[in-house]
């Protein structure tokens, strides 16, 4: 049986107060998931409506209408992703390193791979008109987004999911021995439910404030659009209660349960049933009073994703607490090993300098 790897900290002082980068952590990667979700979903769904589009042209032009939001979504995604990037590796630096060194080149790979996927988004959306001729094309350009935004978050996950396996750190051989560790998938089919629910809000979102005019663009009615909207949002979202119980189920066990986490899970599954039930009341509302508990179910959502983040890093701090112990144990003795061997390389100086 291998023993834990415990690594020394690196012992430099934060470069801000621990609360306020945790704060940076939770809040600002909920904004940078939800965005990343729309770009997903949003890809997810043009593509599938570009395939009906093969049949019935107003779905085609659905799926334009859907692929325009995709490049302006990836663009906030990116920029809400740089906070709590540097948040992470700042304070939880032995972690994140550890894994990005286990993943190697997986991990490395996230850049091209990223590029070569915005590229595409954005010849699959300004050449829309042009590539009509070579329909197949187009519509593989997209399928290629779609496999590339669903394999980059994998990657993510993978990394991000290893670091709260230190006991698994010096049997790990790179990035598909990480994917085969409890709870990445789970996790991973949590994350591609979000995808379509949360662009399903965000569609109903779009299509109740554009145009008369843009609306018709599309071929379908303004409630038919709401309620299309409603539909990816409410039935990935009920699958998330069988899902998010096996994401529970998978996470490695704590030392000592948070008690906290728990009853902020429990309040978050509470609220997303409520939330749950307005979305399928909305999907059978006529078409007069359709989209009218918009708001009350995206204050819902907000609460959900709150109480989820917040649990995430209950949980993380939870898991990780009895390794961080000995982390720092590790790197106090180092301290004073450094600061022994300096004192006794000045006094050996000192005695030199006497001597001559």
């Amino acid at each position: 049986m291998n023993e834990t790897p415990v690594p020394r900290d690196i012992p430099l002082p934060l470069p801000a107060p621990e609360p306020v980068l945790i704060a940076v952590l939770v809040i600002f990667f909920l904004m940078h998931i939800v965005f990343v979700n729309f770009m997903v979903g949003g890809a997810l769904l043009t593509f599938w409506y570009q395939l009906r589009g093969l049949k019935e042209k107003r779905f085609d032009d659905l799926a334009y209408a859907v692929a325009s939001t995709i490049t302006a979504n990836k663009s906030i995604a990116v920029v809400l992703g740089v906070g709590p990037l540097l948040a992470i590796n700042t304070i939880y630096t032995v972690y994140f390193y550890t894994a990005n060194a286990l993943t190697g080149a997986f991990w490395i790979g996230i850049i091209p791979l990223v590029i070569v996927a915005f590229v595409l988004t954005y010849i699959h959306k300004y050449l829309w008109r042009q590539m009509e001729q070579v329909k197949w094309l187009h519509i593989g350009i997209m399928a290629i987004v779609c496999l590339l935004f669903l394999f980059i978050p994998l990657i993510f996950l993978t990394n991000i999911n290893l670091t709260l396996f230190p006991e698994k750190w010096g049997t790990v051989q790179g990035f598909l021995s990480a994917l085969a560790l409890p709870n990445v998938f789970p996790r991973y089919a949590h994350f591609l439910l979000a995808c379509p629910a949360m662009t399903g809000l965000f569609l109903v979102w779009l299509f109740r404030r554009r145009s008369d005019e843009e609306i018709a663009q599309t071929g379908f009615g303004r409630a038919e659009l709401i309620r299309k909207g409603y539909q990816w949002a409410f039935w990935p979202t009920a699958a998330q209660f069988l899902v998010g119980p096996a994401v529970l189920l998978t996470l490695p066990r704590v030392q000592e349960p948070s008690h906290a986490m728990s009853a902020v899970f429990g309040v978050a599954i509470l609220f997303s049933l409520g939330m749950a039930h307005l979305m399928f009341t909305e999907t059978r509302r006529p078409a007069e009073t359709i989209g009218k508990r918009f708001v009350p179910i995206c204050m819902l959502m907000l609460v959900v994703v709150s109480l989820m983040g917040t649990g995430r890093h209950l949980y993380r701090e939870a898991a990780i607490a009895p390794h961080r112990e000995l982390v720092r144990a590790k790197t106090a003795d180092y301290m004073r090993k450094v600061e022994e061997a300096n004192r006794e390389a000045a006094a050996a100086s000192s005695a030199q300098g006497t001597s001559q």
